[in-house]
C-alpha cells in the first residue's frame, strides 16, 4: 500500500509516519501545496496513492481545498470509486462545520487529534485497506 502522511505538524506526522510504515510505503508533506505536488507526481506516475492522512488545518493550501481538488481531479479522469485514495481528514478542531464540509467534498473517514492508532486501525480496517 502506498501512503501519504501530510501533517505540518512535526510531531504528529513523525508519530504517524512510525505507526503506518507497518502497513506501506509511506511519504510524508508539510504543507499543502506539498501535499498536492506529492499526489500530482504520484498520479502521473500511474503510481497513485492507496490511502491518504490529511490534516485539515496546514499552511498554504487548507485540506480542505487539498481534498477538493484531489477529487475532482480523480472525477476529471474518471477514476473508478474503489480505485480513489481512501483520505482521512484528521484534526484537533471541534467544529463538526469543518467536518461536515470534509465528507461534502469525499473525505472516507475522519480522525480527531490526538490521533489513537487504535482509531487508525479501526478506519482502515472499516476501508477495506487492511485485514
Amino acid at each position: 500500500m502506498k501512503i501519504l502522511i501530510a501533517e505540518d505538524d512535526k510531531l504528529s506526522r513523525t508519530f504517524l509516519l512510525n505507526f503506518l510504515r507497518a502497513y506501506g510505503d509511506c511519504d510524508t508533506a508539510d504543507n499543502g501545496m506539498e501535499t498536492l505536488d506529492k499526489y500530482m507526481e504520484a498520479f502521473k506516475r500511474g503510481e497513485p496513492y492507496d490511502m491518504m492522512c490529511l490534516d485539515i488545518m496546514m499552511p498554504k493550501v487548507d485540506g480542505l481545498m487539498v481534498l477538493k481538488l484531489i477529487r475532482e481531479l480523480e472525477a476529471r479522469h474518471h477514476v473508478e470509486a474503489q480505485k480513489q485514495a481512501k483520505i482521512i481528514m484528521m484534526t484537533a478542531i471541534a467544529d463538526m462545520e469543518y467536518v461536515d464540509q470534509a465528507f461534502e467534498l469525499g473525505c472516507d473517514a475522519y480522525a480527531s487529534k490526538p490521533i489513537e492508532m487504535q482509531q487508525v486501525q479501526e478506519v482502515m480496517l472499516d476501508l477495506g485497506l487492511i485485514n
